[in-house]
């Protein structure tokens, strides 16, 4: 017997994505709350870290910071 046609292999077949050589993904850098703290023009997120870090016991890994992206040419 032969199996039906939807059990066989999906006739959709995954190509995968070509990626240019020059593409790069623009990465933002981790901050603390000492870095937000200093900073002239603060995020709303930042600002929600620096209130977390503020309070006694409070332990965090740092934001992303939107002001470290990388200048686009």
């Amino acid at each position: 017997m032969s199996k039906p046609a939807s059990q066989g292999k999906s006739a959709k077949g995954g190509a995968k994505k070509k990626v240019h050589a020059e593409h790069v993904q623009p990465q933002m850098k981790i901050v603390l709350s000492d870095t937000c703290a200093v900073c002239k023009t603060p995020c709303q997120r930042g600002l929600d870290y620096l209130a977390r870090m503020t309070k006694p016991g409070a332990l965090g890994k740092g934001v992303p910071c939107v002001l470290t992206l990388p200048k686009r040419a």
